[in-house]
């Protein structure tokens, strides 16, 4: 009898070690797949990572639907797949580069169901109290994690002016001589109501603003510049990507010393593409973001309950976008 039960047991166990080991080979053979897809982008993107107008192994791509947007960013870093894994695996981290962008007012990492939370205060490109900013929570995950290969995902339902479904996406490999082939993605949707409100914004105070996708030429020879809500995701990919790579530049110096490392790369940055990116004066920038660094590390410290109205400013198009 007691034969029968170890044998059984046994049997029991053996089944589950291969489902188990079932489940981790399709795992690691799903990472192995996206990590040579990832990889042969890289091949097919070699000339233009090399020769591009951003005078960097950049390259940006944009797409529209009726009821979404997309930027995709694939760049050539720097930097060894060990750093970019370390520096990017973290949600506490990645408070840390969301803050560097002009509309991003604060950024706080919790513990939620199934996982972290990144809560996320969204607002004017000026300083401003946190109760008129737009309160955006991202669920944040890493969907894999390798030797080889590293993604990351930030999603929310829900966002500023109608819109929905935000989704922020990294990947990342390893290349030869220490650098890091990386893929950024940001999109959004939207409702008749959200792109109603987004149309109204691109016709006033965002009507002379473009992105960086080439529609033609003009009269004078110059390249004409695509505008709209493609327009709209194009500079705000270039800025969240730019926001991570000055916060990988900056991870290589003592802790004390990587917050004002990152304000000035990601400022400098941005002022190579003034065009398209251009908002406000480097001092300016400098004394907003060191004071909302503060308020957020203090938060974060004390860990105050979070009073802010979810839904503030709803009706304010203009206070989110850039």
């Amino acid at each position: 009898m007691t034969a029968r039960i170890y044998s059984a047991v046994a049997r029991f166990s053996a089944i589950v070690l291969l489902c188990l080991g079932a489940g981790i080979a399709q795992a690691g053979d799903s990472d192995a797949n996206a990590a040579a897809s990832l990889r042969a982008k890289y091949d097919d993107l070699q000339d233009r990572l090399s020769r591009n107008q951003f005078h960097r192994p950049l390259y940006l791509d944009s797409s529209e639907t009726p009821d979404s947007v997309t930027g995709d960013i694939y760049a050539r870093v720097n930097y060894p797949f060990a750093t970019v894994r370390a520096g990017l695996n973290n949600p506490g981290d990645w408070c840390d580069i969301l803050i560097l962008h002009i509309n991003t007012k604060y950024c706080r990492a919790s513990a939620g169901s199934p996982g972290a939370v990144l809560n996320v205060s969204i607002g004017r490109k000026y300083d401003e109290p946190l109760e008129k900013a737009y309160r955006v929570d991202f669920a944040y995950r890493v969907a894999a994690q390798s030797a080889n290969y590293l993604q990351v995902r930030l999603n929310a339902d829900a966002g500023p002016f109608s819109t929905r479904d935000y989704r922020i996406a990294l990947e990342a490999i390893p290349l030869e001589s220490g650098r890091t082939f990386i893929h950024f993605s940001y999109s959004f949707s939207y409702g008749l109501a959200g792109r109603l409100a987004l149309e109204v914004y691109l016709a006033t105070i965002g009507r002379s603003k473009v992105g960086f996708a080439v529609a033609g030429t003009g009269a004078d020879g110059q390249p004409l510049h695509i505008g709209g809500i493609r327009g709209l995701v194009e500079r705000n990919t270039m800025r969240y990507y730019l926001a991570i790579d000055a916060f990988l530049e900056a991870m290589s110096l003592p802790p004390q010393e990587r917050l004002e490392k990152r304000l000035h790369e990601w400022f400098t940055a941005i002022e190579r593409y003034p065009r398209q990116l251009h908002e406000m004066e480097q001092g300016e920038y400098l004394d907003m973001k060191r004071k909302e660094y503060l308020r957020q590390q203090s938060e974060v410290q004390s860990h105050r309950p979070d009073r802010r109205p979810a839904a503030a400013g709803r009706n304010q198009p203009a206070a989110y976008v850039s």
